[in-house]
């Protein structure tokens, strides 16, 4: 068996006893049962399954990419639908395809920042083999393969939790309003940015781009009063993005100390 393979099989286990153990745990505080219903702990084992499959690398073609992804995607779907209906988490088939419909956007969500990702090293190779210019005016071009992960992640995703809010018809917005401007928006930023200075170095277009898509999110679902959300995404953005810098350039560094040594 080829170690490739083998290391697959270990993150599809791994993943289905950590779904295993959530199932028989977290299932019968949320249907208020001291038994577990067996349909919904499959459905836990299948997503941890899925997202031990999630971590395998990128295809060699783009066209093996597309077919694992879209593969991938349609198991996590139907198991994660299983898990809705089981849990009565929609009234009726609309229910199922909203719940579904925030779960694609979860999975571009990551799918693009693991494609980001790999598009810059594909980028430093290039470079490395003198086939790629310099950096462009503020890193622009640089910066551009995030933009998507960018919209995502400050436009569409509170745009999905607010939904969820409406749907479950709660008073407080508790999800959009403290959870994701004080935990989530702050805490990816910051590892967004961080990556991208890894990557490209200090590119000052990248918390500007993450203030401005998240700043029509404040007339949409808060008012003016809510506008330093704004600098909860730019700022960790920008210190995310020098911290990365650094790091980089201390790697830099370390690595022209070893090829001077005799």
């Amino acid at each position: 068996m080829k170690q490739e393979t083998r290391g697959l099989l270990v993150r599809i286990l791994l993943g289905s006893a950590l779904g295993l153990l959530v199932g028989i745990i977290w299932i019968p505080y949320v249907i208020h049962s001291r038994e577990s219903s067996f349909l919904a702990v499959l459905a836990c084992v299948g997503l941890g399954a899925m997202a031990g499959l999630a971590t395998q690398p990128f295809a060699d073609s783009g066209r093996t990419l597309l077919l694992h992804s879209m593969g991938h995607f349609v198991c996590t779907a139907a198991f994660f639908a299983l898990l809705v209906v089981e849990l009565n988490m929609a009234k009726d088939i609309r229910g199922v395809l909203f719940w579904e419909s925030l779960l694609l956007l979860l999975y571009l969500l990551i799918w693009l920042g693991r494609w980001t990702g790999w598009y810059l090293e594909v980028a430093q190779l290039r470079e490395l083999l003198g086939l790629d210019p310099g950096p462009t005016p503020l890193k622009w071009r640089e910066t551009l393969p995030y933009l998507p992960f960018v919209l995502l992640l400050c436009t569409a995703l509170p745009l999905g939790l607010r939904g969820i809010e409406r749907a479950a018809g709660v008073d407080l917005p508790a999800l959009t309003g403290l959870v994701y401007p004080y935990l989530i928006l702050p805490v990816a930023s910051l590892c967004v940015g961080l990556s991208l200075g890894k990557r490209q170095g200090v590119c000052p277009l990248f918390p500007i781009a993450c203030f401005v898509c998240y700043l029509p999110m404040v007339y949409l679902l808060f008012n003016e009063s809510a506008l330093f959300h704004c600098f909860m995404t730019a700022i960790p953005a920008l210190a995310g993005n020098i911290l990365g810098a650094l790091w980089r350039e201390n790697r830099t560094k370390r690595n022209n100390g070893k090829e001077d040594l005799p």
